[in-house]
This record gives C-alpha cells, structure tokens and sequence, in this order.
C-alpha cells in the first residue's frame, strides 16, 4: 500500500496535535477529514466564537473539518463514515467512543505526550514535571474502551534537563509526537493494516508505582511551602506559564498575600526555622521559605497585577 492511499482521518484540537497533522500533510499522507471541537465562545460576552488550531490548520489546507459536539451523534456518525478513513490519529482529543474509534479497518491509535503505562490522563506533561521526573516521551498505542490503556505501538524518550518548564517540554514532546505518528503509520502500511504491539500490563514492573495526570484545576495549582525545596520549585515549573503556580505568602510586615509564581531557582540556604512561606526581601533577591531551604523568586504576578521580576515586586512594597 502507497501511503497516498492510506485514508486518514486526524482528530485533534490544541497546538499541539497541529504538530502532528501538519507532518502528514506535509509529507504527503492522504487526510481526508479533521474532527475537532466545536468553536468556543471568547471575549467579555463570549460574542466571539474562536476556532481550535487544528480547525484553522485544515482549513488553510483545503481539508474538510468535523466539529461534533456529541460523539454519538448520528449525523455526525453517518457523515464520518462517508470518508471511508482506513485510519483514525488522535492527538490530544476527547474520549471516543467504540463506534467511533472502532470505526476504520486498521483502528484508530493516539499519540500521548508521555511513556505509558506511566501518566494517563489530560496531564501528563504538567504531572511528569511536578514529579520531578527527569525523562518523559510520547507513546503511539490503539484506543480501546478505557483511557489511555491500550495496546502499545511505539515509544520514544525525552529527557527533560532540570530548568525545563511544561513550554520546553510541550514544543520538544509535539515535534517528537509528530515524528513518532509518522514512524507508526509507517510501520501500519509496511504491515499492511497489521502493525506489533504490547499490552500495557506486560510494561509494568513487579512494584512499580504508576503516576496519573489527571486534568489542573485551580485548587490542583496551589503551592504547599510546608514541602521541601525541590518538591516546590517542580511544581511551579510543571505550571508554567499556563495556568500558573499560586500561593500564599507571609510578607515582612506580618500580613498574608496570594501570589503566583511563574519561575523559581533552587537554593541550599536553610530556612532556620523560618516558617513556610514567609518573603524573605534581600538587596538583589527574593525568597520564600519552604521547609528545608529558601527559594529564590524570580517572575511572579501579585492580583490585579502584571506580572513582573520578583524583586520589582518586593521593592513595591510597603
């Protein structure tokens, strides 16, 4: 089989299955149609409606675009089914369910920005980096009936150095994600629909913990200063810059304020007994406390502000 006469069908949303779709049309793949979400309402009154990357990257190609909001629906159904994909690629989508994914004769696999079974979920960038893990990767595997947990194509690695934040990794794991989608379908013409692949239980090692990367939510992204150092500076970097790291901190003057914190540096000066999110001003630093070491700010952004370099903000204090 010519892989110009593979039909695909991409279904994806974010910047980062853009990645994916724009190596395969680019390389000449045959995608058929775009499924992606419904356009969302934006702006004071949500009169502006703003349409996903992948729907505006479709459509700069000429590539007919689906945007169901049930992925039960009939219409929707009957109307995916006369593009006649051979397969289906997902990249950061929604659930399907079986009569969708089912649908192709070769099935319908997922890039996900993590090497699984480790780190299913929405997350899994956020949640690598707030575990301090020091590698990460995409894995390509066929969808079955639960999230994120069926049959293993492929993998490949991504170290992640320790300054990184989610941005470094995000745009490091969508050019590997997109290489990887490529090898995959590959590998599925090579076989003519018949590709090997491994259950996720056979990866798991006797004892080993598997991390979830469940969705953020505001509460997920409040700092704990009562952590050691390392945990904290983690976890405001797998925040950054989207959605951001929030905590409250104890300012000289006794009173509480909500910050949040965009970028940090790893310090070995001990608290002595400092409590936990205390501001420590200094000449040409700002540090927090946490329960081991103090914690060098470097960007933060109080309410109501902009954000701004740590110390422009601690010499507007009164």
């Amino acid at each position: 089989m010519r892989k110009e006469d593979l039909r695909i069908v991409f279904m994806g949303t974010p910047e980062f299955a853009v990645g994916t779709l724009k190596a395969l049309v680019e390389g000449g793949y045959n995608v058929v149609a775009v499924v992606t979400q419904p356009d969302k309402p934006v702006g004071r009154h949500g009169s502006v409606l703003r349409s996903p990357e992948v729907k505006v990257y479709a459509q700069e190609h000429d590539i007919p675009v689906l945007q169901p909001v049930k992925m039960k629906d009939e219409e929707f159904l009957a109307e995916l089914r006369s593009y006649k994909a051979d397969l289906q690629v997902v990249v950061a989508f929604r659930m399907l369910p079986e009569v969708v994914w089912a649908m192709p004769k070769y099935g319908t696999f997922n890039v996900h920005a993590a090497l699984l079974p480790q780190y299913r979920g929405a997350a899994p960038i956020n949640w690598a980096i707030i575990n301090g893990e020091t590698r990460t990767g995409v894995t390509t595997f066929f969808l079955d009936h639960d999230i994120d947990t069926g049959r293993v194509i492929m993998q490949r690695s991504f170290e992640i150095p320790l300054e990184a934040d989610v941005e470094y990794v995000y745009d490091g794991l969508m050019e590997l994600g997109a290489q990887t989608a490529v090898e995959t379908i590959e590998r599925i013409i090579e076989g003519e629909g018949s590709v090997e692949t491994l259950p996720q239980e056979e990866m798991i090692e006797v004892g080993t913990e598997l991390h979830p990367a469940p969705k953020i939510f505001k509460d997920t992204c409040k700092i704990d200063w009562t952590q050691p150092v390392k945990r904290v500076y983690d976890f405001i970097r797998g925040l950054c810059p989207i959605p951001g790291s929030w905590g409250e901190v104890v300012l000289p003057d006794g009173t509480q304020m909500e910050l949040k914190v965009y970028q940090s540096a790893l310090t070995e000066r001990p608290t002595n007994d400092i409590v936990a999110g205390t501001l420590i001003k200094e000449k040409k630093a700002v540090f927090v406390a946490c329960s081991d070491c103090l914690l060098e700010l470097k960007t933060v952004q109080p309410n109501g502000k902009k954000r701004m370099d740590a110390i422009s903000f601690a010499n507007g204090l009164h």
